[in-house]
């Protein structure tokens, strides 16, 4: 090894650690695991504004959605689509009958997005949410964006059965 080389050995500065991701800034192309099933992200959508990031899940053919939101402390809860149909934004109602079970409207909000990889919505903006509970703790969700609505239905994961297993 010449002279020269080992100087620029010496003086170069060392590659900074890796950050290790976590369920927070993990996007298309990582693979995570909730429940015990693993997934692997497609896609990836984020509201800055309320610090929720929605995350577009694989396992095979099935799809479904992780949403993350950090609040007091971080908060999951796993949706699957529902086929639904709501006319305007206006008629969204505050109480909701659905297969025989009643959701009850908890939150609603808005904000703008960002997406990456395959979405429900192909590009960010404004979007609006509503969410409602049943009394049985089941999840319903509603989405608005660009004049389309997506519905899902789902339950809140504990923080324990989510992790990172591998990100790109």
């Amino acid at each position: 090894m010449g002279l020269f080389k080992r100087i620029k050995n010496i003086m170069a500065k060392p590659e900074p650690p890796r950050v290790e991701k976590s369920m927070l800034t993990i996007g298309p192309g990582d693979v995570c695991e909730v429940s015990l099933i693993t997934y692997q992200v497609v896609g990836r959508l984020h509201n800055r504004q309320r610090n929720i990031v929605v995350l577009t899940l694989q396992d095979g053919s099935a799809i479904s959605y992780l949403t993350i939101e950090e609040r007091e402390r971080t908060e999951f809860a796993l949706y699957g689509p529902i086929d639904g149909r709501l006319d305007s934004v206006e008629e969204v109602p505050t109480e909701l009958e659905l297969d025989g079970r009643m959701y009850y409207l908890e939150e609603q909000y808005s904000g703008f997005v960002v997406t990456t990889g395959r979405t429900p919505f192909v590009q960010g903006g404004e979007q609006y949410v509503w969410q409602f509970q049943s009394d049985d703790m089941k999840l319903l969700r509603i989405e608005w964006q660009d004049g389309r609505f997506m519905l899902y239905e789902g339950e809140d994961v504990l923080s324990a059965d989510v992790r990172v297993l591998r990100g790109s």
